[in-house]
């Protein structure tokens, strides 16, 4: 095989509770990669379309490069690759679209190998491809993307997790660009202890309701009181996009990723669907036209495209 195309979802990152290690993979949407081998030892981007094309092609700058460049030289590889990115996910959307292309990357460059690596090994390049576009290593984007569903994703490694039949996310986005560094920067500032532990106990009661299969202590955890007060002034109409999901049943609902996009969680597929609608209107009264998606939580990951 000369060359591989691998498709590799969006995502949820943080789903409120969990920052920077926890996320989820949605349904439909998502960036495309193809990748050829080269006989130079270089990660080479060949070619960027789709809804955004400015993007940078140097190997240090842009996330599938980085990932592959790291998969080169960490795995002793005696060729390199050529890249060509179809971006499907707007940027700065805050649904994983930098992750989405080091994952789609490294699934396609896999196929490639005389000895394909295990999907462990895929998540550690994959790692080092999304730093370059958020400026730190965290893999709440990443792990979704790859393993698919829900997972907790540290540095070292990523765990599954299972999720209520039927559980079902809507995920809002308003036309409108909220750089990820920038919304990191809005986390600057003093924490306190008892943050802390509101945090560790709303991430604690997501993850024994999944496991449980307990919706209400799902419901009772999914509340973000560490990260959502001090972005939530970033996204125009936050506030009543939210109340909108909540009054239409969710579980909870919060920023997703870095935003500006807004998720929320329900027990059923038909209320997130009307809960997209009146989400929708809450960002059109703030002056905002947004695109919605309705996804299984337990969305599949990234797969080869033939």
């Amino acid at each position: 095989m000369s060359s591989a195309r691998a498709f590799a979802p969006a995502s949820v990152g943080n789903v409120g509770v969990g920052f920077d290690l926890l996320g989820h993979a949605l349904e439909g949407l998502g960036d495309t990669v193809t990748v050829a081998r080269c006989s130079e030892r270089v990660a080479r981007v060949t070619r960027i379309d789709g809804v955004i094309t400015d993007l940078p092609v140097d190997n240090e700058k842009n996330t599938a490069a980085r990932a592959l460049q790291s998969m080169i030289d960490a795995e002793h590889l005696p060729f390199g690759f050529e890249i060509a990115i179809h971006k499907g996910i707007p940027l700065g959307s805050g649904l994983g679209g930098s992750a989405s292309s080091a994952s789609a990357a490294v699934v396609a460059a896999n196929a490639l190998l005389d000895q394909p690596l295990p999907l462990a090994s895929l998540y550690r390049h994959a790692l080092q491809g999304e730093a370059v576009a958020s400026g730190s290593v965290h893999g709440d984007n990443i792990g979704p993307q790859l393993y698919g569903g829900l997972v907790l994703a540290t540095h070292e490694r990523v765990v599954t997790i299972p999720t209520p039949p039927g559980l079902t996310a809507v995920v809002v986005h308003p036309h409108f660009v909220l750089e990820t560094r920038r919304a990191r920067e809005a986390l600057r500032g003093v924490y306190g202890l008892s943050e802390f532990v509101g945090q560790s106990e709303g991430l604690a009661l997501v993850l024994a309701g999944c496991f449980k299969n307990d919706f209400a202590l799902i419901q009772s955890g999914l509340k973000d009181i560490l990260i959502e007060p001090r972005r939530a002034s970033l996204i125009p109409g936050f506030a009543a996009v939210k109340k909108a999901a909540v009054d239409a049943g969710a579980l909870g609902a919060s920023i997703s990723g870095a935003g500006p996009s807004v998720f929320a969680w329900f027990t059923e597929r038909a209320a997130a669907v009307v809960a997209g609608k009146a989400m929708q209107n809450a960002f059109a009264a703030a002056g905002l036209d947004s695109d919605t998606i309705v996804s299984a939580v337990n969305a599949g990951g990234a797969h080869l495209v033939v």
